[in-house]
């Protein structure tokens, strides 16, 4: 059946030329230059996310069936990150805050349809294919959070013999460790992280090393080493009368929590801190039937953690009390009984660019609790790593990877607290960092293309499409069921209703508003099904129009 192109009304934009002619009408002529979609050039790992949309909004122009476009879609996913649906559920999605589509309705729900193709491999037991060659080099990895397990899995699909040593009974890092089975269930992480080990990378856990093994002695039998070690190691408040035992860091109480292991609250936790950790302590606190009360020093505003996980606290009826900090830890019998607190006022900004919370002289008040817990912050466990460790910076890299130490790469929260994603980032470039010099091979930037503006786009080529929410559990069936998962996944329906709002910024998404509008016949459509257009630039007046009627921005005129 021939395709019949329909030029939408309001989509032109003024011209200076009137119908086809022979005579030129401009010097410059048109040529697709791919751009940075925004929302790529925000990820933190640069995920194709461009490509997995349009996997799935191209299916039937190229094709697919939508089953092969779901495979084409992870396969695009997978590619940089081979955690899908955990990132799918605990990344606070900077994507999206790049996503040109927010100059009309909204941005695209990117970390939906990432965790919609996760679960969607997972469900179709999809793995990841074996490499097509061998490598002799060992490689090992200590620690298995999403820093470690990235750079196994790069190498591992390489062909490299990978060895992971783990400190803790189970894989995951402060995805297991920190984050709770509500956002993150276990099924879902130990099912991704699983796929990893079934490359062939071999699992050592309840291995310390650095404390146990010196990591140099690892230096005789592997070629490289990657250290991932995390930040597990909490921070007390540093105020009188802390040395209680009901006194917990945030990293203590939930790897306790989330280990199983029973915790006795009491009925009322305070937890110190504005971050995702004390958002955790004190949702999984009310999930263990206590009331919980945040205190932060600064205002809402200011609070560092992700904004949806603050909603669902307040939802879930966590008191959030600001401008005041701990001062003393009120005691009795060996045990905390209540906090003596500061108010605070907010003075100018401080390093952070937050404006920094100054005392008001005298006005204390007491706040009465049965547990305390400290989220203020935390950090790796250096034991060991001395030599890595570069005073009050942690560990410092290049930006390719490399400790101070030869032979030595590193990756997540040891440098520096940050996003799941920014870790998965860091484990990709010190297993490329690994490959490209043991193989001898030249380094390449992968970020090289002109970020596409929304500016540079036909935004009235596209409808206007409601963006599509997730379904969440209601509070109280929440607070009762305690490890359910909140947020559901997008349903086939849903999540392709929400791929189709993607504008492809910066790539040809074969519309075919350049071959409608050319009146010379310089744009030839492929006969071929996935094909670029191709310009016949011999016939070309140089009107301009097809780079005007480009919705996507793809067209330039040079």
């Amino acid at each position: 059946m021939a395709k019949v192109v329909v030029k939408k009304k309001g989509t032109m934009r003024s011209f200076s030329s009137g119908g086809g002619s022979s005579v030129e009408t401009s010097p410059l002529r048109p040529y697709q230059i791919e751009k940075m979609p925004p929302c790529m050039d925000k990820c933190p790992n640069h995920t194709n996310i461009r490509g997995m949309l349009t996997a799935l909004t191209m299916a039937e122009k190229q094709g697919r069936t939508i089953e092969e476009s779901f495979r084409k879609a992870f396969d695009i996913l997978a590619e940089k990150n081979p955690f899908p649906s955990s990132c799918g559920r605990v990344c606070p999605h900077p994507c999206e805050s790049g996503c040109n589509r927010q100059e009309k309705e909204g941005s695209v729900g990117i970390n939906n349809l990432e965790r919609f193709i996760g679960d969607w491999a997972l469900d179709q037991r999809i793995g990841f294919t074996a490499p097509a060659q061998r490598y002799s080099e060992k490689i090992a990895v200590i620690g298995s959070g999403p820093a470690g397990m990235s750079c196994a899995y790069q190498l591992a699909r390489l062909g490299y013999p990978v060895t992971v040593f783990e400190a803790f009974p189970q894989t995951g890092g402060m995805l297991r460790y920190g984050i709770p089975a509500y956002r993150l269930p276990r099924k879902i992480l130990d099912a991704e992280m699983q796929r990893i080990l079934d490359l062939g990378v071999e699992l050592k856990p309840m291995t310390v090393i650095g404390r146990d093994i010196p990591y140099q002695d690892l230096q005789k039998d592997y070629k490289a080493i990657f250290v991932g070690i995390g930040a597990h190691q909490g921070k007390k408040l540093g105020i009188p009368g802390e040395e209680v035992a009901n006194l917990w860091t945030g990293t203590a109480f939930l790897n306790q929590a989330n280990s199983g292991k029973p915790v006795d609250l009491g009925d009322h936790v305070v937890v110190v801190g504005g971050g995702d950790t004390a958002i955790d302590a004190a949702r999984v606190s009310r999930r263990l039937g206590a009331k919980a009360t945040i205190l932060y020093r600064r205002t809402r505003t200011e609070m560092p953690a992700i904004e949806e996980e603050i909603v669902g606290a307040e939802e879930e009826n966590v008191s959030l009390m600001f401008l005041a900090a701990p001062l003393q830890v009120i005691t009795k019998d060996g045990k905390a009984v209540g906090m003596i607190c500061q108010r605070m006022e907010l003075g100018e900004p401080d390093a952070s660019g937050r404006r920094r919370p100054v005392p008001i002289a005298g006005d204390t008040f007491e706040l009465p609790c049965s547990t305390i817990i400290a989220a203020i912050s935390q950090e790796p466990d250096f034991a060991g790593f001395d030599d890595l460790r570069e005073g009050r910076d942690w560990v410092k890299v290049d930006d390719r990877g490399h400790t101070k130490v030869n032979g030595v790469y590193a990756g997540g929260d040891d440098l520096e607290l940050g996003l799941v994603t920014i870790a998965v980032y860091q484990g990709r470039r010190a297993a490329d960092t690994i490959h490209r010099e043991l193989r001898g091979l030249p380094f390449e930037d992968e970020t090289n293309l002109p970020v596409q503006s929304h500016d540079r786009l036909l935004l009235n080529y596209f409808e206007q499409k409601v963006r599509t929410e997730a379904q969440k559990l209601d509070p109280a069936t929440r607070l009762a069921k305690g490890d359910l998962e909140i947020t559901s996944t997008l349903t086939e329906a849903e999540a392709l209703a929400e791929a189709f709002r993607c504008m492809s910024c910066g790539s040809c998404f074969e519309c075919g508003q350049c071959w409608s509008y050319c009146q010379d016949g310089a744009i030839k459509k492929p006969v071929i099904k996935g094909l670029p257009y191709l310009f016949k630039l011999e016939i070309c007046n140089g009107c301009k129009k097809c780079a005007e009627q480009c919705p996507c921005g793809v067209i330039e005129m040079r």
